[in-house]
């Protein structure tokens, strides 16, 4: 099969492999249509990371499925499928209550069959494959993974009908935050610096909108807000700017509110300056989210598919390129500099 492996310089070769088969009579096999570049996978972008060397990345992806074992029964072949590229151990303490998503070994199990989608082919257990509609298209599937990344931080947010939330970040991630915040009601600020992100959040809803370059977010938040401060901000930056967009976050914050950590760390330690005295005495809770799980009995993945089904949620006007795997290091230099390119979400074509 044809594969995108990182090179040791971080960026990719794309060559032909030894197809992936299945494991066992409750596992599929499909032929992926439509993988995704994320804010993660930029982070990993032209890193010399000697661990990740001629491996398969990418975890966002719709496929088709080729081949299933003797015990399934959900899906078929021909199916199409979004997949759900989390796997854990399935011995640990959370995956038995499917908290997988923090499996303490979560990262180098998925990465070694379910979470490689930038390759012709993938595995995973048929409990991660769920069956698309037929007006739901490879590409707004593709984007389901961001949506549920989103649908977890909102969750452990508690938001509440008339929250005012802000959203600093106007990535994929942030652009869903924005939706499932509205869907449910909150009245929403949205922060960046790349106009054209600003202006397709307002297309998708956002009440205002603010450039943090030229504009003070702070003084637009408090005005928008009556003076309070957010019920809850959602930090949906991540990456190196988190030094700043964290402090900023709990600044955007009312007394007693909430600032969610959707965005990622970069790995290591990590010092952030700030006024945590501030912090205390205002009594913000901070509450960190990883990717996503289960909802009480409800599959994450599976209620963001139903409401972009319903017509809920819009992943349609975040796809802003395309590409073939062919072409994965252009789509990625596209993605990183959506400044000059207008990029939010790249899709790869397979």
């Amino acid at each position: 099969m044809k594969a995108a492996l990182k090179k040791p310089d971080g960026t990719f070769q794309v060559q032909e492999i030894d197809r992936v088969e299945i494991p066992a009579a409750d596992w599929v096999l499909a032929k992926i249509r439509v993988s995704g570049i994320c804010g993660t996978d930029l982070r990993h972008w032209k890193k010399h990371e000697p661990d990740l060397e001629c491996r398969i990345m990418g975890h966002e992806l719709a496929a088709e499925v080729v081949e299933v074992g003797q015990g399934v029964k959900n899906v078929k072949p021909g199916d199409r499928v979004v997949v759900e590229t989390l796997l854990g151990d399935g011995d640990c303490d959370w995956c038995r209550i499917q908290q997988y998503n923090l499996c303490p070994n979560l990262y180098k199990v998925r990465m070694e069959t379910i979470s490689r989608a930038f390759a012709e082919y993938l595995i995973g257990p048929a409990t991660k494959f769920h069956i698309l509609p037929d007006h739901v298209s490879d590409e707004e599937a593709t984007l389901l993974d961001t949506f549920a990344v989103s649908l977890h931080a909102q969750q452990l947010s508690g938001l509440h009908l008339n929250d005012k939330v802000a959203v600093i970040g106007g990535g994929p991630i942030g652009l869903a935050q924005l939706q499932l915040a509205k869907a449910s009601g909150a009245d929403v600020i949205l922060f960046d610096i790349v106009p054209s992100a600003l202006q397709l959040a307002m297309d998708l809803g956002a009440d205002e909108v603010v450039n943090t370059e030229t504009e003070n977010g702070l003084e637009r938040l408090k005005t928008f807000t009556k003076g309070r401060g957010a019920d809850i901000t959602f930090e949906c930056a991540g990456g190196p700017s988190m030094g700043s967009t964290f402090p900023q976050a709990v600044s955007f914050t009312r007394i007693g509110g909430k600032v969610v950590i959707v965005g990622g760390f970069e790995s290591g330690n990590t010092g952030i300056e700030m006024d945590w005295q501030q912090l205390q005495k205002s009594g913000i809770t901070i509450i960190p989210s990883a990717s996503y799980g289960f909802w009480g009995i409800y599959p994450e993945m599976a209620i963001c598919l139903d409401l972009l089904a319903k017509g809920k949620i819009n992943a349609k006007k975040m796809i802003t390129h395309s590409f073939s795997l062919d072409q994965i290091n252009e789509a990625f230099e596209t993605a990183q500099n959506k400044k000059e390119t207008g990029a939010v979400f790249v899709a790869l074509k397979v």
